[in-house]
């Protein structure tokens, strides 16, 4: 039960981590001629951090999903 809720709450931060990057391009909207403007400027720290939260994260998820996957087949 414990990991089902620790589960919840990674996949909101982590839903939460990804909306808050900036957008790089690359889209459909590039697709159809709205990424003209994109400048290829280097990252700041706050950008670069949270790109290490968000991977931090990620790998937390996929952990608690694999242990979560463990506890339902041994039968807990």
């Amino acid at each position: 039960m414990t990991l089902s809720i620790i589960l919840i709450v990674l996949s909101v931060i982590l839903t939460a981590f990804i909306l808050l990057h900036k957008g790089r391009g690359g889209g459909l909207s590039d697709l159809f001629g709205g990424g003209m403007t994109t400048g290829m400027s280097g990252t700041s720290v706050a950008e670069r951090n949270l790109d290490r939260l968000t991977v931090i994260v990620g790998l937390l998820w996929v952990l608690c999903i694999i242990g979560l996957l463990v506890l339902y087949r041994v039968g807990i």
